[in-house]
């Protein structure tokens, strides 16, 4: 029987009292341990390196895996309500255990059994952070066009190319690498676990970017990197149906995160417009700004639910690509509208660093790109239509 359980306004269903326990302590560990620290991290582009290894040791890092290698054993309906919930306080943390979620995917859906017992365990842990390498510098959206060649020599491969747009580059553990073994196309590419402390593996200066400050997105190349065929995961070719496969769950990562990061603007928005007065009343008593702060409140409302029924098809092992699509298009594109409004409802005050409102709008443009951009989540979720119920 589905029991609700509440904190800081938001209501969430959850499956057993066991899911709520864990609700309750990452709100805990996000409201004393994340939050107070996300303002200063973020203008420094400081990388809480210890924040991850505190939510490894809580079993926070892979609650959607399985027990029998370290996961958590919980279903992605309470995974991705966890990953909201540390959102909320640190969207750049939130991000990076989604990241690592992705990274671990290809092992643990398609590894070998020698291979999840002997490399799973740590990753699972969080001893070891992953990073997720699809994107090149000239492959982004149309990912089956990369270039980085991983060629056969003995029992080796050994890889020459640049990754590009890498979460955690240059400070990961280890990388899912996607790599070309063949020029067949979609069908030439094939997925390698390859460890950060490999001869030829590098990792350029991190980006400057305009937020997400704290989560460090960097090149990583390969020069004559040699990288042991036992560390291919699932037979070569089939890299790229791994790839797909592991971004279809990460949509919806991504579109927890950003449900989040609205819910904080939101709760920021009202906050503030309780106690500014204007015209003699506080500015949310005025009609203006309460049906803002309402369609607000709707969107998150709205994104959350659409998620949500995507977490529970595939925790039902029902079809959930294009719903999936559909929740990482919708939660992100409500991000950025309402990081956007929460500016507004904050006026001229809004738009200086004495809040947090403008850190909020200036990291929700990225959810609109990583994981797919959003243009190619309507593609998704178009060439979806006309397959039926299951979507």
């Amino acid at each position: 029987m589905s029991i609700y359980w509440q904190a800081s306004g938001v209501v969430r269903r959850l499956p057993d009292t066991e899911s709520a326990a864990l609700l309750d302590l990452t709100h805990e560990i996000a409201t004393k341990e994340l939050l107070p620290k996300a303002a200063e991290a973020e203008a420094s582009a400081y990388f809480p390196r210890e924040i991850f290894t505190l939510l490894g040791e809580l079993g926070l890092m892979s609650l959607p895996y399985s027990e029998e290698f370290g996961g958590g054993g919980r279903s992605y309906e309470v995974g991705l309500q966890v990953l909201e919930e540390l959102s909320r306080a640190w969207m750049s943390v939130a991000v990076g255990v989604s990241v690592h979620n992705l990274a671990c995917f290809p092992l643990a859906n398609f590894g070998t059994a020698a291979q999840k017992s002997e490399w799973l365990p740590d990753l699972l842990a969080g001893k070891l952070l992953g990073a997720y390498c699809l994107s090149e510098p000239e492959s982004g959206s149309d990912a089956a066009a990369l270039t980085t060649r991983a060629v056969a020599d003995g029992d080796d491969y050994v890889v020459n190319g640049t990754k590009a747009w890498i979460t955690h580059g240059g400070v990961a553990d280890f990388y899912n690498l996607m790599v070309r073994t063949s020029d067949e196309g979609a069908k030439g590419i094939s997925c390698l676990l390859v460890d950060a402390e490999t001869p030829g593996l590098s990792a350029a200066p991190p980006e400057h970017k305009m937020g997400g400050n704290s989560s460090p997105t960097a090149q990583i190349r390969l020069v004559d990197a040699r990288v042991s065929k036992t560390r291919c995961i699932a037979p070569p070719g089939e890299g790229f149906s791994v790839a797909l496969a592991a971004l279809d769950a990460g949509r919806l990562g991504i579109a927890a995160c950003a449900v989040g990061l609205a819910q904080a603007s939101l709760d920021a928005a009202v906050e503030y417009s309780g106690v500014r007065i204007q015209f003699g009343r506080p500015i949310r008593d005025l009609q203006g700004v309460s049906f803002m702060l309402a369609d607000m409140a709707t969107s998150i409302e709205a994104a959350r639910a659409l998620y949500l029924e995507a977490a529970r098809r595939k925790d039902a092992g029902m079809e959930f690509t294009s719903l999936a699509a559909m929740a990482k298009l919708t939660a992100t594109d409500s991000a950025m509208r309402v990081t956007t409004d929460a500016i507004q409802v904050f006026g001229g005050a809004g738009y200086t660093r004495d809040f947090p409102v403008e850190r909020y709008f200036r990291e929700a443009k990225v959810l609109q790109i990583v994981e797919g951009t959003n243009q190619v989540q309507r593609l998704v979720i178009g060439r979806s239509l006309g397959r039926g119920p299951g979507l």
